[in-house]
């Protein structure tokens, strides 16, 4: 009712018209109400005249008054417009953002910012509000919300991603910090996003589809870019804990502010430890930071400088078979395997606008990274044997690099040249060598009940090179609108990636390169009341993986080059319509798209019987499915979100065999494994107008049954939540917030489903499933305090 009141009484004070004729200077500042950092580009404006301006990078304004002004309107997009009384000269205003509006502003599809709806791509945005509701532990429970993804949960962090893909370990995915790659061309991990601070992130862009055009190879399947905290606006301090009943504890903190009227400064990060899990060899420890200065040397320049470094031990437990999976026996087979990450990244960024329709970036940034592993997956053991093997590998590498960026906005149909160049220079090295096992078989001698590590072979190597990496790229992208509603976007890019090497292995030293334009050709057109369509024309490329090229082949031919030298890049070509809808008064929006998605030289790893992988790439594979998202919000207290796919990924022409002995040797027409057909994420939130700060969120994620193997003799089927074949899983959060304290409870896999993230199974008529098993049923418990300043 006091709201009621104070809403009345403003507009009353606005609707009164100005009072005596004075020059009155009016500033300030417009931050976000959930993170506090600062708006820049909101419109603040004096109802019923044309004075008004705008934001800028800090979030500030100034504006000059002839008369003394009783209100200004505050909006931004994204954000619900507020009315606030003008009475003080220096004001701070907090929107509250509109989760629910498609209306939002996102930098990954342009790599400027712009309205989601101007963008001929599709591209989700989890936005803070979303990300602050679902306190997530790792990256994937919310990742997962967008529609269209699988992140599978490989424990401790570790994951695959399948985007327009079947979930899996290829490198067809883009991790972007801020815009810039995670790691360079050629040195993709499955994993990479262990190395990032999940209580850095502010809000998650995914962009589905081949991304080339802009982002170069490996944006294939998708990008995601994971936006980090700001400076705010005003002085912030965040200080929480959480933990499980399965060991896992963190302590986390976070803090913020304007140090002077130019130097803005974030720092946040966590400290994470796992002991005594539900699963064996489970036990892990991680530390994370993120820091970040932004230094306005002018209105039009600004400096901005981040740091990243991330720690990561854990031991892996691996897979389980199916005896240990259905008799929920979470035990390890092993007692030695592990995974160890380091990896630091800063940048410094320099940002210039020429004018309002000119702007220009240069970013210089630098990496170092290892990971040593001792792996489970590497385990190569032939049913019935009493001896295994096993390897140890290590990979690292520097890199050193540069992106140059300029855009040109033109009057004539009202156009915008973007431009750019990208380079990195990043010299790795690999080692990978070879260990000896002991396998302790159960009765049933098909099976391992354990394997024991014997001796390390540290001069036996599978695999040793040194590569001197150059990826360089000219970029370029033209928007215009030809016609009324209608805006058109032609972009293009141009990458080389090439390295000198020299393999230890066979004493030799050469060098290789691949090269790729990718064009793209988008439509988006406005209907109107919130409604429009998109189209676009796409083409990625990847090029095999480095690990890949220099590791032996353990099915050459006499004869035959012993490496993968002759690996082709995996080419892209995509098709996709699109288009989205604001109905019922803009409670209900829609957001859908159909692709169609063409591979040729696509890399796959054809499983052997000793658990070993070749590599091929050669054959076509087709990827399509339509996608679609839909949010209700009824009451300001209610919120229902719903997204999906359905996707069938399959083989057009592969050959997996040249032995005459296989009953199948070419895959034609089959499904590809872990490939569910249907995916999906709903979640529906409360947040009661009778307790202000309380919420509460049921959430559902769903996904169909999936093939296991290439030959699609087996399937993944067992039953979860509601009897439903395949994936169905439960999960319930709550919150309550109170004068900054913060406590919440979330309750993963809430019925305490047996299930797996990932099984899998090779070729033979002999092998047996391999599960990557879910958690049971999780209670994490937190609290967080919240202080926050004035000014």
């Amino acid at each position: 009712m006091k709201a009621f009141y104070y809403a009345v009484l403003v507009a009353g004070l606005c609707l009164a018209g100005p009072a005596m004729a004075q020059q009155i200077h009016y500033q300030g500042k417009v931050l976000d109400a959930q993170t506090k950092e600062p708006l820049a580009g909101a419109v603040v404006r004096v109802p019923g005249t044309t004075t008004g301006t705008t934001t800028n990078a800090l979030g500030e304004f100034q504006m000059q008054c002839a008369n003394a002004c009783q209100c200004f309107q505050v909006s931004s997009i994204g954000y619900a417009e507020q009315t606030v009384n003008a009475a003080d000269s220096k004001l701070t205003v907090s929107l509250q953002p509109k989760v629910e509006d498609l209306q939002t502003i996102v930098v990954t599809a342009s790599r400027e910012a712009q309205s989601r709806t101007e963008a001929p791509v599709a591209i989700a945005r989890l936005s803070p509000t979303l990300i602050q509701d679902t306190k997530p532990t790792n990256l994937y429970e919310v990742i997962n919300k967008t529609p269209g993804v699988v992140m599978a949960n490989l424990g401790n962090e570790q994951h695959t991603m399948g985007i327009r893909q079947p979930f899996g370990t290829n490198a067809y995915y883009l991790y972007l910090e801020d815009g810039v790659p995670v790691r360079p061309m050629g040195v993709f991990n499955h994993n990479a996003l262990i190395e990032m601070n999940v209580l850095a992130v502010s809000s998650i862009e995914v962009v589905k589809g081949p991304a080339s055009s802009l982002y170069g190879p490996e944006a294939v399947g998708g990008a995601i870019n994971l936006i980090t905290h700001k400076p705010t606006a005003v002085p912030v301090f965040r200080l929480g804990v959480q933990g499980d009943q399965w060991g896992y504890k963190r302590v986390q903190f976070g803090t913020g502010g304007m140090v002077t009227k130019r130097l803005g400064v974030y720092a946040g990060g966590f400290l994470a430890r796992q002991r005594n899990s539900w699963q064996t060899r489970s036990d892990f420890d991680k530390v994370s930071f993120n820091g970040r200065a932004d230094y306005a040397l002018s209105d039009h320049t600004r400096l901005i400088g981040t740091l990243a470094y991330n720690n990561y031990d854990s031991q892996t437990g691996g897979n389980v078979d199916s005896v240990a999976f259905y008799n929920r026996q979470y035990t390890s087979t092993t007692d030695f395997t592990y995974r160890k990450v380091y990896a630091l990244r800063s940048r410094l960024t320099l940002e210039h606008s020429w004018s309002e329709n000119s702007e220009s970036f240069v970013t210089v940034f630098y990496r170092d990274n290892s990971i040593k592993q001792n792996p489970n997956y590497a385990i190569r053991w032939k049913s019935g044997a009493t001896t295994a093997t096993g390897e140890i590998n290590d990979n690292r590498f520097y890199s050193y690099g540069v992106i140059a960026q300029h855009s040109q906005r033109f009057a004539l149909m009202d156009s915008r040249l973007l431009a750019g160049a990208t380079f990195d220079y990043s010299p790795t090295t690999y080692y990978a060598y070879q260990t000896e096992l002991e396998a302790k078989l159960r009765p049933d001698k098909k099976t391992v009940a354990q394997y024991i590590q014997i001796r390390e072979s540290p001069n036996q190597y599978l695999s040793r090179y040194d590569a001197r990496i150059h990826n360089a790229a000219l970029y370029t992208q033209y928007d215009f609108a030809p016609a009324t509603n209608l805006r058109v976007s032609l972009g293009a890019r141009y990458d080389r990636m090439s390295f000198g090497y020299t393999n230890f292995l066979d004493n030799t030293s050469g060098t290789k390169a691949y090269q790729q334009l990718t064009p793209k050709l988008g439509l988006t057109y406005d209907l109107g009341r919130g409604r429009g369509l998109y189209a676009n024309l796409s083409r990625g490329f990847s090029p095999p993986g480095l690990t890949a090229v220099f590791r032996k082949n353990p099915a050459a031919l006499p004869g035959t080059d012993p490496f993968y030298y002759n690996l082709q890049p995996a080419r892209f070509d995509n098709m996709e319509v699109g288009g989205w809808a604001s109905l019922l008064d803009r409670k209900v929006y829609i957001d859908w798209a159909v692709y169609r998605m063409t591979g040729r030289n696509e890399l796959l790893n054809i499983r052997q019987a000793d658990n070993s992988f070749d590599y091929q790439s050669a054959g076509r594979t087709l990827h399509q499915g339509i996608e679609y998202s839909l949010t209700y919000k009824p009451t300001t207290e209610w919120f229902f979100r719903f997204g999906g796919t359905n996707a069938t990924h399959r083989f057009v022409d592969f050959a997996i065999s040249n032995r005459q002995t296989d009953a199948v040797r070419n895959v034609s027409g089959y499904d590809m494994p872990q490939a569910p057909r249907w995916v999906a994420n709903t979640e529906v939130t409360y947040k009661p107008r009778w307790a202000k700060g309380l919420r509460s969120s049921v959430e559902w994620q769903r996904m169909s049954p999936w093939y296991q193997n290439q030959i699609n003799t087996v399937r993944y089927e067992d039953r979860g939540a509601f009897g439903a074949k395949g994936v169905s899983v439960l999960n319930v959060r709550a919150g309550y917030e109170w004068k900054g304290l913060e406590v919440f409870a979330n309750v993963l896999n809430l019925t305490n489903e047996l299930y797996a993230n990932v099984a899998s199974r090779c070729n033979n008529p002999t092998d047996r499933t391999t599960f990557t098993p879910a958690a049971p049923r999780t209670i994490t418990l937190g609290v967080q305090y919240q202080l926050s300043g004035k000014k």
